[in-house]
């Protein structure tokens, strides 16, 4: 039975489904003895040698491994940082090919799963399954109704307008001139709730 490259890739636990497009397109990935830039290609995976970076690639029967972390600040969501930033990857100790599922930014903290299960990242992160995400975050100032109108029909970001998000009051503090909301949505743009909360001229003070 054939299946994508991509898809084989992930099942593999190379990278997530997108990751491994990317791979593919960068010319890192070799079908007996070729390389293959074409996202379209088929493979037999019971007949077919595929490589990775020089190194056979090959499905195991090991159950795959997931690892729910509860991310700190000071922490990047991803494998390998350019600027040799602390990576999420530093917190655990394991020989397994992890990946985060979804991204949470720097300066964010929260629960992020990590695991060598491309599919599974594939099912949560990519934008057609409409997975939600819902976040807690705390804004300088008094937020109006007005404002929370604005977040949940949609506000532009600058390169991006968001779809309509579910947005709670959690906790008005006029004494201390804060607000605390809990903002779900369904895209997982860079940076997106810390945009959202810009647009409206709210700067977020921690994020959750």
């Amino acid at each position: 039975m054939e299946i994508r490259l991509q898809k084989y890739l992930a099942e593999a636990g190379i990278a997530s489904r997108r990751k491994s497009e990317e791979l593919i397109l960068q010319g890192k990935v070799k079908v007996n003895g070729q390389v293959v830039e074409e996202l379209g290609t088929k493979i037999n995976p019971e007949t077919d040698k595929v490589e990775y970076n020089g190194k056979l690639v090959e499905k195991t029967n090991e159950p795959h491994t997931y690892i729910l972390l509860n991310k700190p600040i000071n922490y990047v969501t991803t494998v390998k940082d350019q600027f040799n930033r602390n990576t999420v990857l530093d917190l655990v100790k394991t020989n397994k090919r992890l990946v985060p599922v979804g991204r949470l930014d720097m300066y964010t903290s929260g629960a992020l799963i990590l695991t060598d299960d491309g599919e599974f990242v594939y099912k949560v992160t990519h934008p057609k399954h409409e997975i939600t995400k819902t976040y807690t975050v705390t804004l300088k100032g008094i937020i109006t109704k007005e404002e929370v109108a604005q977040l949940e029909n949609g506000i532009d970001i600058g390169d991006f307008v968001t779809n309509k998000a579910k947005v709670k009051i959690l906790k008005i503090d006029n004494e201390k001139n804060k607000s605390r909301l809990e903002i779900t949505i369904h895209e997982g743009k860079n940076r997106q709730i810390r945009r959202m909360c810009e647009a409206i001229r709210k700067k977020s003070i921690s994020l959750t």
